[in-house]
């Protein structure tokens, strides 16, 4: 028998609604960030994965063919920051129904904030 300690991964973490409305009002800083300022400041700031995101919110292609991503890699990733691994992975079977819809409120919300200006 061996001494070597088992390893353990923890709780599956399951993102609240308070979490969710925490990563909707950071991608919402972001895009404002990066409409007012263009990407020059945040491309080499941010990890990847976040310009991707911020580039699917925005509808910006450019940004996310040169990062060699699609509306599906980043919406297959990001699932399971909304909703956890099991329920990430489960949305992805769905087709990403439910990301999808997530998306689309941060969108909408973006959208009116911009004619509020």
């Amino acid at each position: 028998m061996s001494d070597a300690k088992r390893i353990t991964w923890g709780k599956p973490r399951h993102p609240t609604d308070a979490d969710r409305d925490a990563l909707r009002e950071d991608l919402l800083t972001k895009a404002r960030a990066v409409r007012a300022d263009g990407w020059a400041n945040y491309r080499t700031e941010w990890p990847a994965g976040q310009v991707a995101v911020v580039a699917y919110l925005l509808d910006d292609t450019e940004v996310l063919t040169e990062l060699e991503e699609s509306e599906s890699t980043v919406l297959s990733r990001f699932a399971a920051d909304l909703f956890g691994f099991t329920g990430g992975r489960k949305d992805n079977e769905k087709g990403l129904v439910d990301t999808q819809a997530w998306f689309s409120t941060v969108r909408k919300s973006l959208a009116t904030q911009r004619r509020d200006l």
